[in-house]
C-alpha cells in the first residue's frame, strides 16, 4: 500500500516537471499491472496557452471581487438628462434608480399639484406616497421645455395610452434621445408590442431598449434586492442603460432578443390573472403550479411564433417575471385575479383600482394576435390559458368554468414547438 502511495505521490510530481509524455507511459504501464487504483485520475498537462487562459480568469475574478466596478458601473455620462414619461408606481420607480446614480431625472406628470408634491415634500401624493424619492428627481407639467432638454427617454406609460400620449409630446423629443420602454403589454388595436408601436409614432431609426423582469416598483424603492434585464438590438445602449441603472441593490443584464423581452412582459400579465383566480377559488397550489406552467408553455411558443428565442423565456424576463407577478403579494394581475375567482364583476374592480392591471387588456389582445397567427385550427388546445382567460373576463364563462375547462385539456396534449411557425408583422396587424 506504501509504494502504491508512494508512485502516486512521485506521478503528481512528475507531472509538472518537463516530461510528460513519459510519465503518461509509465502511467499506462503501472495501471496494467494494477500498482495504481482504477479510480485514480489522470490530469493531462496543461499546453502553454491554456495555461495563460486559466491565469488570466483567475486574474479577471480577483479583479472583480476586489473592485468597486463589480456593483458600481461608471455612469457613463453624469451631466445627463433622464425624463421619465409616466409618474406611475413604476415611472416613480426607475427614476429613483437613475437618481439614486446622481444623475439629474425629471418625471413628467398632468397635474401641477403633483409635481408641487413631489418637488417639496420628496414623493407622490397617490402612488407609493409613503416613500420618499432621491434628491435627483424632479417633476413638472412642461412637456415641451423638460423633453427639449432630454439626453435620455424612459417611457413609462402604460400600453393602451401610448399611442395617444406619444402623438402630443413626440414633437418634442430629440432626434437623438433613445427611448428604454418599461411598459409591459399588447396594444388591443393594433396587435402591436412596444417595440413596434414605438417604432411606428418615433421613427425606426431612434435607438431603443426594453426593460423586464421581476420588479415590483415598491420594492426598488424600498432599496430591495432586484435583477431585471434590458432588450436592444443596439449593443452599445442596453449597456448605457446597464451602467446608468446598476447598483448593488439593482443588477441589470443585457440581450438582444427583443421580440422575447416583450413577449413575456406582456404574456406573463394574463397568467397572473389565471394564478389568482385559481387561488381566489382555492383551488390549491397543485392546480396553481400546473396552470403557471401551461402558461410558460404558451409563453414560449408565442415567442417562437413572432421570430423570439425560447430561450429567453427561461430568464428574468419570461419565468423570472412570470414567477413574480403569480406568486408575488404585491401584483396588480394577481390580486384582480383572485377578486374574479371570489365571484366579483370585473367592471366593479376595475372602477375601485387606482393603478392599471395591464392583464385585462392584454389578454384581450392575445386573443385577438393568436387568433390571425395561429395556422391551427385548434388554437384552444396551444393556447388554453391565455384563450380561457378572455373568455372569463368577456363574461362568457364564470372563472370556476374557466379553469375547471384548463385543468380538463386532453391528456394526449403537447406543448411542442414548430420553428418554422413564423409570423410576419404585416400578417398580425390586419384591421
Amino acid at each position: 500500500m506504501r509504494l502504491v502511495h508512494c508512485v502516486t505521490s512521485l506521478l503528481l510530481v512528475l507531472r509538472f516537471s518537463q516530461f510528460p509524455t513519459a510519465v503518461n507511459a509509465f502511467e499506462m504501464k503501472i495501471h496494467r499491472i494494477g500498482m495504481l487504483p482504477r479510480h485514480t485520475i489522470y490530469f493531462q498537462r496543461r499546453t502553454q496557452s491554456q495555461r495563460s487562459r486559466g491565469n488570466n480568469a483567475l486574474a479577471m475574478r480577483h479583479r472583480r471581487k476586489n473592485s468597486p466596478d463589480d456593483i458600481y458601473y461608471e455612469v457613463p455620462d453624469p451631466a445627463a438628462h433622464f425624463v421619465v414619461m409616466g409618474g406611475g408606481s413604476f415611472g416613480l420607480a426607475m427614476a429613483s434608480v437613475i437618481a439614486f446614480r446622481g444623475v439629474n431625472t425629471t418625471i413628467l406628470v398632468r397635474d401641477k399639484g403633483t409635481a408641487e408634491i413631489i418637488n417639496t415634500e420628496r414623493r407622490h401624493p397617490t402612488y407609493l406616497s409613503d416613500l420618499q424619492l432621491p434628491d435627483h428627481v424632479a417633476a413638472s407639467t412642461d412637456h415641451k421645455t423638460v423633453l427639449r432638454s432630454a439626453d435620455y427617454i424612459i417611457h413609462a406609460v402604460p400600453v393602451q395610452f401610448s399611442r395617444s400620449y406619444l402623438k402630443k409630446v413626440r414633437k418634442y423629443i430629440p432626434s437623438t434621445a433613445p427611448v428604454l420602454s418599461v411598459s409591459k403589454g399588447i396594444e388591443t388595436k393594433s396587435c402591436l408590442l412596444m417595440c413596434e408601436l414605438l417604432e411606428e409614432l418615433l421613427g425606426p431609426h431612434r435607438s431603443y431598449a426594453y426593460l423586464s423582469g421581476p420588479s415590483f416598483a415598491r420594492e426598488i424603492m424600498e432599496g430591495k434586492a432586484t435583477a431585471v434585464t434590458v432588450a436592444s438590438t443596439n449593443v452599445t445602449l442596453s449597456r448605457d442603460f446597464r451602467d446608468f441603472m446598476t447598483s448593488p441593490n439593482f443588477r441589470v443584464f443585457t440581450t438582444s432578443d427583443v421580440i422575447g423581452v416583450e413577449v413575456g412582459g406582456a404574456v406573463k400579465n394574463v397568467i397572473a390573472l389565471a394564478a389568482g383566480m385559481s387561488e381566489g377559488l382555492g383551488l390549491g397550489t397543485n392546480a396553481m403550479a400546473a396552470l403557471v406552467t401551461i402558461g410558460c408553455l404558451e409563453m414560449r411558443r408565442l415567442s417562437s411564433l413572432l421570430g423570439g428565442k425560447p430561450s429567453t423565456l427561461a430568464g428574468l424576463s419570461g419565468v423570472g417575471d412570470t414567477f413574480g407577478t403569480c406568486f408575488g403579494p404585491l401584483s396588480r394581475n394577481r390580486n384582480l385575479g383572485i377578486r374574479l375567482g371570489k365571484g366579483e364583476k370585473l367592471k366593479d374592480i376595475l372602477k375601485s383600482s387606482t393603478e392599471v392591471a395591464e392583464g385585462v387588456d392584454t389578454a384581450y389582445s392575445l386573443a385577438k394576435l393568436i387568433k390571425r397567427t395561429n395556422k391551427s385550427y385548434r388554437t384552444d388546445l396551444k393556447f388554453p390559458i391565455v384563450l380561457g382567460v378572455c373568455e372569463i373576463l368577456k363574461g362568457k364563462i364564470t372563472a370556476e368554468e374557466g379553469l375547471e375547462s384548463m385543468m380538463s385539456l386532453p391528456l394526449r396534449m403537447r406543448f411542442e414547438i414548430n420553428d418554422s411557425d413564423h409570423v410576419n408583422k404585416k400578417d398580425r396587424i390586419k384591421k
